[in-house]
């Protein structure tokens, strides 16, 4: 039998074990390499699935309960059937029998919160109050009148008693009890005891008196929300013209007295509502979710449920809008996230290929004497293979555990294939360096010297093959643009950019050795001339692992930068946009005078610098033709002086005061004044009157600005506020780099009631708060910050891997004469062209990675997402940002020489013999 596979004779040590005892330091150090790896490897699908279920979570519960709710409805009872079976269909226990039918037929993953779901009986078309002393706006109120199921359980009573149906009720009873919600009695006027004749019901009205006043408990929640109408009565208008106002509200009836609504003209229905539950939904069950939301409202659910609730049942829901909008949001942060996930995932793999080659370099003469003895490379990989995987597989291991318990809430396979990559990447490098390096036995290694490489003609078509599909990938992304969600090109571009970048490096980076080294070898000086013979010696595989490592985890570095910063700029944009300065001041609406004296409590508030105020007419009307008909616009008082410097602060349409203070003999009554484009496209360069509360004006157009702080999303007239006949301010416009909120709120409530502080701090923040774009962002800079750990790890295991070398060079200098202060200069010059080449080259794939993608990424999914109905549309899109160039590029060179420097002191240390001795091998 061969040597290899012989069994170990008694008293001889295998072979693992006496490799992981010879070297325990490098072990450690190996395995704590592929733990953190494998943790990262494991915990980022982990946390994507997380923040996105989140999301998805909190989209839904955030969205309206009449959007998200699953409403299940069938008309009342064919008048064909006997009117006893009809009110038995209505009452309670039959519509409680459908509901639980209704329920066990609900798809998976579609799950209702019973606590907010309802059922009941309520007419679908208001009806009219007759009393005389209901408030009427421009017509009598109207009223939706319910009987719905657990009323009790959902509110508190805080007058009265809860109705309840005395004896039988039917479709012919005309007296019944109701109660109302404290925002209806308050509103119409009703208290306990009241009593409201309501029209429809055929001769007689229906008398309902109200015996309670009740106070919703979850006022929020799918009971009392998904028709808003039982819980806060609104304003509803007729489709005549002009259009009749009126006040409509609910009435609250048992759920007992549901067969009165069979004798109304209210087209009563039948419906059973589901408030979706989302404490066990995942993002995974989107897909399925919009799919069986589909076949609910029209496919083979819906047949399903019109089993238990009627043939001409329907189902009704907005939910899949709402996770529609979530899956829009998700697809276009998905491919930007994903970059950051290429980039440490590429700065990861090779730099744990980097540290399988430091030891397949360290043990190199030891592998080529055992091929030199007989060895086979099956025998010398399966035991390389052995004592790699006794180390990597416990480490891969325990980097998932830890991954699992730190991240919850996701599934378990991705994170299991992610720390399984890492450990087979980690078992097979050395074996694989191995095998490649030794296939055939040789008694002197080959020196590889970078400046006098020749590569042979299969690298050569190697890396023209690799140069070419990544060209051609990056030419395709830049024409057809980086749109297409979950397209992986668009991800994997700066590692596409990073690896032309080092291969043409790679290929460059000898001429300027081949350069630098003629005239240093000229010059009296022996640093600059052994620097660059040192770094012209590097082999091929040692220069090209770290550049290229660096290269990525730059590139990936200004990428991630250049988001950040870009989503950083729009947020900053959207807030001022919504406050037009650091504070915004106003009562309800913008639309009454401010009390007298509140200016001046906003100016002694600490941190406010300065303070405008200005009055803002949003129902101003320009006579636009000759039948004179009127078109709206938002009219803005402001005083010049002060108005001109806020704007040019806050750089929302800086203009100059003059423009609005021309000379009085000259303007013959008509004001100057500075438009929005679209509003002085309409008005035209002649004086045109405005009709508006403040006073009728003439105006002329003397400039034109696309946004101004006082309503920087509207089409607005800016006019000096002397000129109006009624200038009080309603708004006020505060500054100040440091303002105290409690303070500017508790000034503000003490000068008047009723007014409402917006900061622009806090809209800024209100921006971040959404976990889908806050996980993001998590998941982003962690990817980030790792790629640059990654990345100085590449750089010490390269100047680790020839710091031997480095070492015995030193000493042996040192015994011909060579001074300290000239070896830390000649290891600080052997360190540097490395580094300043992988810092010029990762500034530049960095630069031209900004550049690829920019036309193509919109970030304003990831800044703005909340912010839809709140602040004017901003366009979010990416930029280099140059500190992202910079100061990676600088810390790698920085490092690099810090390291030589070190080197260079602790070899100073140690005497030349000692260093001779123990390097004699080098």
């Amino acid at each position: 039998m061969a040597w290899w596979r012989q069994r170990t004779e008694r008293g001889v040590a295998p072979w693992v074990r006496t490799r992981l005892r010879t070297a325990p330091g490098a072990a450690v150090a190996f395995a704590v390499l592929v733990l953190v790896t494998a943790f990262l490897a494991a915990a980022l699908p982990r946390a994507l699935d997380a923040y996105e279920t989140k999301g998805l979570r909190q989209e839904i519960a955030g969205a309206p309960p009449a959007a998200t709710s699953v409403e299940l409805s069938a008309p009342q009872p064919g008048l064909e059937i006997a009117q006893a079976t009809r009110e038995k269909a209505v009452r309670p226990p039959a519509l409680a029998a459908v509901r639980r039918a209704a329920l066990a037929r609900l798809p998976a993953p579609l799950r209702a919160d019973t606590t907010e779901s309802a059922y009941g009986v309520r007419t679908s078309k208001s009806l009219v109050g007759l009393n005389h002393w209901l408030p009427v706006i421009d017509a009598p109120p109207r009223f939706t009148l319910a009987a719905q199921s657990e009323l009790a359980a959902h509110s508190t009573v805080r007058g009265g008693r809860l109705p309840t149906a005395a004896g039988e009720v039917t479709a012919d009873t005309r007296k019944v009890e109701a109660a109302v919600t404290e925002a209806t009695a308050r509103t119409l006027r009703l208290r306990v005891g009241s009593v409201i004749d309501v029209d429809g019901f055929g001769g007689a009205p229906l008398v309902v008196r109200i015996t309670g006043i009740v106070e919703p408990r979850h006022p929020r929640g799918g009971y009392w929300s998904a028709d808003p109408v039982l819980r806060t009565p609104g304003v509803a208008a007729d489709p005549s013209l002009p259009p009749q106002f009126y006040w409509e509200a609910g009435l609250l009836l048992a759920p007992g007295a549901a067969p009165v609504l069979l004798g109304s003209q209210g087209q009563p229905e039948l419906y059973w509502r589901f408030a979706p539950a989302t404490d066990r939904l995942t993002a995974q069950d989107v897909p399925g979710l919009v799919s069986r939301i589909a076949s609910l409202e029209g496919g083979p659910e819906l047949l399903r449920m019109r089993e238990v609730a009627g043939g001409t049942a329907a189902v009704a829901t907005d939910l899949e809008t709402v996770v529609g909008s979530y899956t829009t949001t998700r697809a276009a942060i998905t491919p930007v996230v994903a970059v950051g996930a290429f980039g440490i995932g590429a700065v990861a793999a090779v730099v744990l290929v980097m540290a399988g080659g430091l030891v397949a370099v360290r043990r190199a003469a030891e592998l080529a004497l055992l091929r030199a003895r007989g060895g086979s490379l099956r025998g010398i990989t399966g035991r390389l293979l052995a004592e790699t995987a006794v180390v990597a597989v416990p480490a891969a291991a325990a980097g998932l555990l830890l991954a699992v318990l730190a991240v919850d809430e996701a599934r378990l396979l991705p994170a299991v294939l992610g720390a399984s990559a890492v450990a087979l990447l980690a078992c097979a490098v050395l074996p694989v360096r191995a095998v490649v390096a030794h296939r055939r036995p040789r008694a002197h290694a080959e020196r590889d010297d970078l400046a006098q490489a020749r590569p042979g003609r299969r690298r050569t078509v190697a890396e023209l093959t690799v140069l070419v599909l990544a060209v051609g990938s990056v030419v395709a992304l830049r024409r057809r643009g980086a749109s297409s969600s979950g397209d992986l090109l668009v991800s994997a571009a700066p590692v596409l950019v990073g690896l032309i970048a080092a291969l043409v490096l790679v290929r460059l980076y000898p001429l300027p050795l081949r350069w630098a080294a003629r005239p240093a070898a000229r010059g009296r000086g022996v640093v600059g001339f052994l620097s660059l013979a040192r770094a012209g010696r590097s082999s091929t595989v040692g220069v090209a692992l770290p550049l290229l490592a660096l290269l990525l985890a730059l590139t990936t570095a200004a990428f991630g930068g250049s988001v950040l910063a870009g989503v950083s700029d729009a947020r900053d944009r959207a807030a001022l946009l919504a406050t037009g300065a650091d504070a915004r001041i106003a009562g309800p609406g913008e639309v009454t005078p401010l009390p007298a004296g509140v200016a001046g409590a906003v100016r002694k508030v600490p941190g406010v610098r300065a303070v405008t105020a200005v009055r803002i007419e949003r129902t101003a009307e320009l006579t636009s033709g000759g039948a004179g008909a009127k078109e709206g616009l938002t009219l803005i008082g402001v005083e010049p002086v002060s108005y001109a410097r806020l704007a040019r602060q806050t750089g929302l349409g800086a203009f100059p005061a003059e423009v609005l203070q021309p000379k009085g003999a000259e303007t013959g009554g008509v004001l100057n004044a500075v438009a929005s484009p679209g509003l002085a496209e309409r008005l035209g360069r002649a004086p045109r009157r405005i009709t508006s509360l403040a006073g009728d004006i003439t105006v002329r157009i003397a400039a034109v600005r696309p946004r101004t702080p006082a309503a920087p999303g509207a089409d607005f007239l800016l006019v000096d506020a002397a000129g109006l006949t009624h200038s009080d301010p309603t708004t006020l416009l505060a500054t100040g780099a440091a303002l105290d909120a409690p303070a500017l709120r508790t000034a503000v409530r003490g000068a008047g009631k009723g007014l409402t502080v917006t900061l622009r701090g806090e809209e800024r923040a209100a921006l971040s708060d959404a976990p889908l774009q806050a996980g993001a962002e998590r998941i982003y800079t962690t990817a980030a910050l790792a790629g640059a750990g990654y990345a100085v790890l590449a750089l010490l295991l390269s100047l680790l891997q020839s710091a031997p070398e480095r070492a015995a060079l030193l000493a042996r200098l040192r015994t011909m004469g060579l001074t300290p202060r000239q070896g830390r200069r000649l290891l600080s010059l052997d360190a540097l062209p490395q580094a300043l080449l992988a810092a010029s080259g990762g500034m530049l794939a960095g630069w031209a990675t900004v550049r690829l993608l920019a036309p193509g990424i919109d970030l304003e999914r990831l800044a703005l997402a909340t912010a839809a109905g709140r602040v004017p549309v901003v366009g979010a899109s990416l930029r280099t940002d140059v500190w992202s160039l910079l100061l990676p590029a600088a810390g790698t060179v920085l490092l690099a020489w810090a390291v030589a420097v070190a080197q260079a002191w602790w070899a100073g240390r140690r005497t030349s013999i000692t260093e001779l001795r123990t390097g004699g091998m080098r």
